[in-house]
């Protein structure tokens, strides 16, 4: 059996498809526990080296490690194999989606919205928008591709792919559209949570698979990701608590921020994903390599985003609320493009198979 396979998980779980309902929950305790433990939670924010908040670092380590175990950067072989697809989701990740989200952001934080939303946080709002456009999916997009009968090699390689990239092209797409929007831009900090974010995290997973395969082959990896997923879960609550709790003034004061946040993240996924889409149909590749790539052009590395713009613009900022509404969204949206995906496999019926593509899988 394939790492692609044993990488693809079962479909979409419990605790997954109802994420916005765990993150809605977050809300009412973290707010609650901001207001009744101001002391614990100004102890908390203090807890800080070089603006890297230590008890928040902790959390987004056990949220991403997992995550990044599951990658097989051996894919990377099979990039040359799938090149029109390839090709689709890096123009759509890194060309087109950081870009049309700071457009958004632009467009509805300082005019749309403007009049709604705290004049002090604009800045730091769109800052939030684009940490959350500017880093590609990991995780979830295993079970999106999983769900529209992606082709798992395929999913493999771009996520690997992306990964890759992910470590030298971030902070430099980030401070670049930081420095158009007018932003200061904190390097050092930036340079910072890049190394303690993707860096090192892709080091200590990737040294940890290889160890896993080496002593206990696919087996023991499957039987660590399985023990690992309590403690992700736990981790992502835990970060989305205290972030609300240190937001539960600005929210309480003007609950519609939420809601105006939302507004330019679900138009950019499902503006990416129609990019994406369109395009492999124009391009007439398979619709098991299409859905996937729709997909992976559409979603967000959320645990990232929220990690990089508490770094660089602390636990009570605007940015970190907007990358938190990102987590809010991401689930119920992302459901409703893969619906859209599988009810139109009909318009890739003359595309061909993806063995026609040259998949690395059928050439072996």
């Amino acid at each position: 059996m394939s790492d692609a396979v044993l990488a693809a998980p079962a479909p979409i779980g419990r605790f997954a498809r109802y994420l916005s309902l765990w993150v809605g929950l977050c809300i009412v305790v973290g707010i609650a526990l901001g207001h009744g433990l101001p002391g614990v939670f100004a102890a908390l924010a203090r807890a800080e080296i070089q603006h890297i908040n230590l008890p928040v670092a902790g959390l987004v380590w056990l949220m991403i490690v997992p995550m990044l175990l599951k990658v097989d950067f051996a894919q990377l072989a099979g990039v040359r194999h799938q090149v029109r697809g390839i090709g689709v989701t890096l123009l759509v990740n890194w060309a087109i989606k950081p870009f049309s989200m700071a457009l958004l952001g632009w467009l509805f934080v300082r005019h749309v919205f403007a009049g709604w939303l705290p004049l002090d946080q604009h800045d730091s709002y769109i800052a939030g928008l684009i940490l959350l456009a500017a880093a590609p999916c990991t995780a979830m997009v295993f079970v999106w591709s999983r769900l529209c009968g992606g082709e798992p090699n395929f999913t493999l390689a771009q996520v690997a792919l992306n990964d890759t990239i992910m470590v030298v092209a971030f902070a430099p797409i980030v401070a670049l559209l930081l420095g158009v929007a007018s932003i200061h831009v904190p390097w050092g900090t930036l340079l910072l949570s890049v190394l303690l974010y993707i860096v090192v995290p892709v080091v200590v997973a990737q040294s940890w698979r290889a160890s896993l395969l080496r002593r206990g082959g696919h087996a023991a990896l499957e039987a660590t990701l399985k023990r690992m997923d309590p403690l992700s879960t736990i981790a992502l609550l835990a970060t989305l608590v205290l972030l609300f709790g240190f937001q539960g003034e600005a929210i309480l004061a003007q609950p519609l921020i939420i809601a105006m946040l939302a507004v330019p993240i679900i138009i950019q996924v499902y503006l990416n994903a129609g990019i994406a889409y369109g395009l492999s149909r124009w391009l007439k590749v398979p619709h098991c390599v299409a859905g996937p790539a729709a997909l992976i052009g559409a979603s967000n590395f959320f645990e990232l985003a929220v990690a990089a713009a508490i770094s660089v613009f602390g636990l009570r900022s605007g940015a970190a609320l907007a990358t938190v509404v990102g987590v809010l969204v991401e689930v119920p949206v992302m459901l409703s493009v893969v619906r859209i995906v599988n009810r139109t496999e009909g318009w890739f019926a003359g595309a061909g198979s993806f063995a026609a593509t040259g998949s690395d899988r059928n050439r072996a």
